[in-house]
This record gives C-alpha cells, sequence and structure tokens, in this order.
C-alpha cells in the first residue's frame, strides 16, 4: 500500500513537471515571437549600416551640403573680401574646385597635407558659387564636397581713386589722395586697412578733409616734405569693406610712385620775386608780380601752394572783373583760380608792383622756363601778402595746417 502511493505520487510529479516544462516552452516561443514582433523594431533585424565618409566642414557654412558629417547650417553670405575654404577631418580633399555661374572656376590651392582648400582669386559681390570635389577617408569612403556659397549684395558699392599712379615721379609736397564717389560713414574701418610703405623714414598721417566732388576724401601727408628720392607703396584693400549705410568698397587700390628731387618756390610778393630753389640750391630768381593788395579778392594767398597740372594754354575766365583770356605756360598751384604763368601786358609791373587778379604773373620767356621744371606736388611757399590760404581756397590746402591738426583730421584719432 505504501508503495503504491509513493508510485502513485510519482506519477503526478511527473506529470506536473511535464506541464511546467510545456508551459516554459510555450511562454519562451510567445517571448520570441514578442520580441521579433516589438513595436520599437518593427523591420526585425538589420544589417549592420556602411561606415560613414569623413566629415566636411565649411567657412563660411553651405546652402545644400547634405551627406553624412557635412554642414548642414544655414547659408552664409560671404564677403567676397574674405577667401573661403572646406576641411575634412579624418581624410584627404580630392579634385575639389568651386565654380561660379559661368563655370569657371575660383583659384585656390589645397593646403600641404591635402586637409584644407581655401579660396585665392577674387570672388564677386551677389555670386553664388558651387562646390565640387569629395573627401576620401583612409578604408575608401567618401564624402561629397557639394552645396552652394552666396557672396553678399551690398546697397550701394563705393569706387575710390587714387591720385598718384604707378611709376610717377611727383614733388616733395604731394599728398597721397583717395577720392571716393559717394559718401561714406564709417571712415575708422577704412582708414584701419590703409597702409603706406616707404623707403626712407617718413612720418605721416591720414586726414579726412571735407567732402569734395561728389563724396568723401582722405589724404595721406607727411609731417615734413618727402625726402627726395624715397619709394613709396601705397596699399588700400578696400574690396568688402563695409563703410556703412550698406556701402561696400568696390575694389583694392594700390600704388607705387617715387619722390624727385626738392624744388621749392619761394614766393614772397613784397620783393616781386619768385626764387626757384632745387635740392638746396638757387636755379633761377624771377621778376614777378602778385595780386592787387588793394582788393582782398585779388591778394595772392600766403601760404603753402602744391602745384596740380599745367597747360601750355589755359583759358582763364572773371566776369566780375570783365576778362576772358588765354594764358601761356599756366601752372596751377591752387583750386581758387591762382597760377604762376605768362602775361606780357603786365610785363612792367613784373619785378616792381602787385598788379594781378591773384595769379603770379611771369614773362613769357620765364614763365616757360619754369613751366618745364615742373612736377605734380611741387611746393609754392607763398609769403608777404595779407590774406592766408585756407580751406576755403580749393583742394589741397593740408601744408595750411599745423602737424598736431593735421593729425586730429584722423578718423581714429
Amino acid at each position: 500500500m505504501r508503495n503504491a502511493r509513493i508510485e502513485c505520487v510519482g506519477d503526478g510529479l511527473r506529470r506536473v513537471l511535464i506541464v511546467v516544462v510545456a508551459l516554459v516552452a510555450a511562454l519562451g516561443v510567445v517571448g520570441a515571437v514578442a520580441l521579433a514582433a516589438s513595436p520599437q523594431d518593427p523591420a526585425g533585424p538589420q544589417a549592420a549600416p556602411p561606415p560613414a565618409g569623413p566629415q566636411v566642414s565649411y567657412q563660411p557654412p553651405v546652402r545644400g551640403a547634405g551627406g553624412t558629417g557635412t554642414d548642414t547650417a544655414s547659408a552664409a553670405t560671404a564677403n567676397p573680401a574674405q577667401p573661403v575654404s572646406v576641411r575634412t577631418a579624418g581624410g584627404t580633399l580630392d579634385g575639389v574646385s568651386l565654380t561660379g555661374p559661368d563655370g569657371d572656376a575660383v583659384a585656390g590651392a589645397l593646403s600641404p597635407d591635402h586637409t584644407t582648400w581655401t579660396s585665392s582669386g577674387d570672388l564677386d559681390f551677389a555670386t553664388t558659387y558651387t562646390w565640387h570635389g569629395r573627401a576620401v577617408g583612409p578604408d575608401g569612403t567618401a564624402t561629397p564636397v557639394q552645396g552652394t556659397v552666396a557672396t553678399l549684395e551690398p546697397a550701394h558699392t563705393v569706387r575710390g581713386t587714387l591720385n598718384i599712379g604707378d611709376d610717377r615721379t611727383v614733388g616733395i609736397a604731394a599728398p597721397i589722395e583717395i577720392q571716393f564717389d559717394r559718401h561714406v560713414e564709417d571712415r575708422a574701418a577704412i582708414e584701419k586697412v590703409l597702409e603706406v610703405t616707404t623707403s626712407k623714414q617718413v612720418e605721416g598721417a591720414w586726414g579726412w578733409l571735407p567732402d569734395e566732388n561728389g563724396g568723401s576724401r582722405v589724404h595721406w601727408r607727411p609731417k615734413a616734405y618727402w625726402p627726395s628720392g624715397t619709394k613709396v607703396t601705397v596699399d588700400a584693400p578696400l574690396k568688402g569693406v563695409d563703410y556703412g549705410g550698406g556701402s561696400y568698397g568696390a575694389e583694392d587700390l594700390t600704388t607705387s610712385f617715387t619722390i624727385g628731387r626738392a624744388q621749392i618756390v619761394k614766393a614772397d610778393a613784397r620783393l616781386f620775386r619768385m626764387i626757384v630753389i632745387r635740392d638746396g640750391r638757387q636755379i633761377a630768381d624771377y621778376p614777378a608780380s602778385y595780386g592787387l593788395a588793394d582788393d582782398p579778392n585779388r591778394n595772392t594767398r600766403s601760404g603753402i601752394h602744391v602745384v596740380t597740372e599745367k597747360f601750355t594754354d589755359k583759358r582763364m575766365v572773371s566776369q566780375q572783373y570783365g576778362y576772358d583770356v588765354v594764358e601761356k605756360w599756366a601752372v596751377r598751384m591752387s583750386n581758387n583760380g591762382e597760377f604762376i604763368h605768362a602775361n606780357p601786358v603786365s610785363a612792367a609791373a613784373q619785378g616792381a608792383a602787385n598788379v594781378t587778379h591773384g595769379c603770379v604773373n611771369l614773362s613769357v620767356e620765364n614763365a616757360k622756363a619754369y613751366y618745364d621744371t615742373v612736377l605734380y606736388g611741387d611746393p609754392v611757399e607763398v609769403t608777404g601778402t595779407p590774406v592766408q590760404l585756407s580751406a576755403r581756397d580749393g583742394d589741397l590746402w593740408d601744408w595750411t595746417l599745423s602737424w598736431e591738426r593735421w593729425k586730429g583730421l584722423s578718423a581714429l584719432a
């Protein structure tokens, strides 16, 4: 009896174990099915993703780069005065170029390690450029170099003009002038990029004069007359400079010139003479007649004038004084109508009296002799008259100011 019970219990236990094993197996299948059908991974098991290509970044960021590892930030507007570049991390660049709308490639070069390409050619305003090429990783994976970069579109582009051209020889009082074709607001931004390099030690400074000829103007003047023989280079990288008010510099300017012999005219109205000194030696002493002293409007202005141009024949007209004549060998020394020129009509007064309308009158022979020696920028130092040369008298009154006052005209002062 006891053995039968034990056997019976044993059969029941065996059946219970079989049921438990069956349930566990069933739950395992259900669990596997549930895992396979998990909503967190509805597609089921997937293949490993392909290896990513090298990272590519752009400066400034581009539009439409796309692709793994690229900079997909919104496109920035590029200043055409600044280079643009593309760089890769984890690879090297291959076949990179930047082209404009016409398909022409912008000049540029790879860095020695082939990880960066930087433009060196000029970019235009308001233009879209396209990147081409790829970045290749050590394992052969590649990321395209692509997308576009647009340059800014100014409200105005402002042009500047230098007064002294390349390879010219000028006088020792010649200022350097940049004349702009519009008013510019941010003068300090302009002045910061201007550079004057000289072969001899020369102290000088930029000064902003009142707007003239439709725009702003800035002059560079040495503290004292230029040393004879000085080589001068002006570098004005103005393209892309923000002038304020939506205006930008249109182009870079540069010039190189030489300071010639040191010729100075000493024009003393009290002595009725005009003396020419070259390199410290007197080379001429001409009888002269200056402006009539009794009429302030006819006074020759005292001060340092600067020769700006000369004419073999110059028409001179005054409605106030009722003349319209053509004079020979006319050398302009200010923009208020003052010339050194021949005038046979005043021959009797030359060397004895001042009778002119403000000009310096010489004989035809002496006027021609002086004319032949003149350079742009030669100083004419007039003394002995009651009215001083000033800003009212024309464009080049730079030398009427003391050095301290001149430096005060700088936008950086």
